[in-house]
């Protein structure tokens, strides 16, 4: 594999997780452009050094390597940055930021199938959270018209 490919890779990431933070940017989310950018970089560079970062480590007859270790701590990672999304108004007694946490997790996992060498499941993934989020959005409006009318 050479380092163009990986190269490639981590610019798919950013460019589909861009796409997502776009989205979350123009509707003035908590988390953006910016934050999506860097969730699905972060994501695809954790996933090409799990998978091939270490093959030059000589390996026992004991050892295994397991390359879903690394991915497999991004997704317990990311639930970090998304709690931090999460901001329960007690006043209000409402919770906003879960669209933008569930935003976050999905970007990583779109990082993660780029760092994997998988762009069509990533692009398809990334295309689906963007009709899902404009599709929840042509729905609320719908019914806040209503309640207005």
């Amino acid at each position: 594999m050479s380092e163009w490919e990986f190269v490639l890779r981590i610019f798919a990431a950013t460019v589909l997780g861009g796409l997502i933070g776009l989205e979350r940017e123009y509707r003035a989310k908590e988390a953006g452009f910016r934050t999506h950018f860097l969730v699905a970089l972060g994501s695809a560079l954790f996933m090409i050094v799990s998978a091939y970062g270490f093959s030059t480590v000589p390996m026992v007859a004991t050892s295994r390597w397991d390359v879903a270790r690394i991915a497999a701590q991004v997704v317990s990672g990311i639930g970090f940055i998304g709690a931090g999304a999460i901001i329960f108004h007690k006043s209000e007694n409402i919770v906003s930021g879960i669209t933008t946490a569930a935003c976050l997790w999905v970007t990583a996992a779109i990082g993660l199938a780029c760092g994997g060498g998988m762009y069509i499941i990533a692009t398809a993934s990334t295309i689906l959270v963007l009709i899902g989020l404009e599709a929840f959005n042509f729905f609320l409006h719908k019914i806040k018209r209503k309640k207005r009318e």
